[in-house]
């Protein structure tokens, strides 16, 4: 009898442990928007600008780090990650001008990259049997999520202790601390032979002449530009859109007493439902194919955006809408990865999935330095949220040409 293969191996655990964190302190940068504009007096599209930086920065060092690490080493890339990192969010914390809030906001989206996506998803992905490695990557992703969870009210819990430059600071000491977990992030070279005798300029010669890899590349932008939007800007939207917290009603005794608190759960509710929901999508994706489930959450995606700002936004409207898209939110990353890994192998899944996840974050950039610049003409979210919701279904659309078939090594 074949003993099973165990899922949570050590590489998985200190993975998730890394991308807990990181994705803890990334998902909270929306519950600074309004105390940052209001302490300096700033336009809502200058801190828009840092944010939306941050997410260009982290698409951009991406597929920088995956590359690095398939050359030096996982490790090697992800203690660079993580200093870059620290080093962001302590010096965005001196910060007093729009303009060095945004020239820092770089090195953090260097250092998101650095402990995020890219490298930690390329590690556990070699170091899982073909039978668990779409659970593993979604268990992974899931972690990330799980920081969602309480990034957001850790925030507005500490923001109510103390500056939010000291809480830049408690969260650059938190994130260096992740490092305690690298030596359990040994992963074998799991790649086939034909992999293994190919260069990188060859096999992304490959993936950039199968016109799959393009629409792979095309669909995954409108994730990063709702999530991102969403991530930066819900918190503020919930604020200023939601009427007061009814006291002695069921919100007011769950603890939630002002619009400012429900954004933060708002987040937090989003996370929450995505461990459930990315969880999910790994389990179908060892069943069904990928690109078919892909587009259903795209197009899952576009109806509960659409019906949402076409209602009445109330407190109850907002929990709904954050369990609905929590559900969905980063469901599409280890279909995603793990399509691409199906494809092109696994020998540089970390500089293929780079470069597709640069397109994600080329949305997230859009989405929300749209969302300030929009909100700063109109006063209001509604022009970004309609677009979000037309490429969400561009999205779906893309995905269903997509050819999920390994790609032969001799293939043009």
């Amino acid at each position: 009898m074949t003993k099973p293969i165990p899922i949570f191996t050590p590489v998985l655990i200190a993975g998730c442990v890394i991308m807990l964190i990181s994705f803890a302190i990334r998902a909270s940068f929306g519950v600074f928007q309004i105390p940052i504009a209001e302490e300096f007096n700033w336009l809502r599209s200058e801190f828009s600008l840092a944010i939306a930086i941050q997410n260009l920065a982290w698409g951009i060092g991406q597929p920088i780090f995956g590359a690095m690490a398939e050359r030096i080493g996982d490790r090697k890339a992800i203690v660079l990650g993580a200093l870059t990192y620290a080093a962001g969010l302590v010096l965005s914390s001196f910060a007093v001008t729009p303009e060095a809030h945004q020239l820092y906001e770089i090195l953090v989206g260097f250092g998101i990259a650095g402990t995020g996506f890219g490298v930690i998803l390329a590690v556990v992905g070699r170091a899982s049997s073909d039978e668990n490695r779409s659970m593993s990557l979604a268990i992974a992703t899931a972690a990330g999520s799980a920081g969602q969870v309480f990034g957001a009210p850790l925030a507005e819990f500490l923001l109510s202790l103390m500056s939010w430059q000291m809480v830049f600071v408690v969260f650059a000491v938190t994130i260096l601390a992740t490092l305690s977990v690298l030596p359990m992030m040994r992963a074998p070279m799991t790649a086939g032979k034909a992999e293994l005798e190919e260069s990188m300029g060859q096999i992304l010669g490959r993936a950039f002449r199968d016109p799959s890899y393009t629409l792979i590349f095309l669909g995954f932008f409108s994730c990063g530009y709702q999530v991102a939007f969403i991530t930066a800007h819900f918190p503020a939207f919930v604020t200023e859109m939601c009427g007061p917290i009814a006291p002695g009603g069921t919100l007011h005794t769950m603890g939630i007493t002002s619009t400012s608190a429900l954004g933060a759960v708002a987040i937090s509710l989003i996370g929450l439902a995505n461990i459930a929901g990315t969880l999910t999508a790994g389990w179908l994706g060892k069943r069904y194919s990928k690109k078919c489930l892909l587009a259903a959450i795209y197009t899952a995606r576009t109806l509960v955006s659409a019906a949402f700002i076409m209602t009445p936004i109330t407190p109850a409207t907002v929990l709904l809408f954050s369990g609905l898209m929590g559900a969905l939110w980063l469901a599409t990353v280890p279909l995603t990865s793990g399509l691409i890994a199906h494809i092109y192998g696994l020998r540089y899944m970390g500089t293929l999935y780079g470069i597709v996840f640069f397109s994600h974050q080329l949305g997230g950039f859009l989405g929300v330095w749209l969302g300030g610049q929009m909100y700063d003409i109109y006063g209001s979210y509604t022009v970004v949220w309609w677009i979000g919701v037309s490429i969400g279904a561009f999205s779906a659309i893309v995905h269903l040409p997509v050819r999920e078939r390994a790609l032969s090594p001799r293939s043009t």
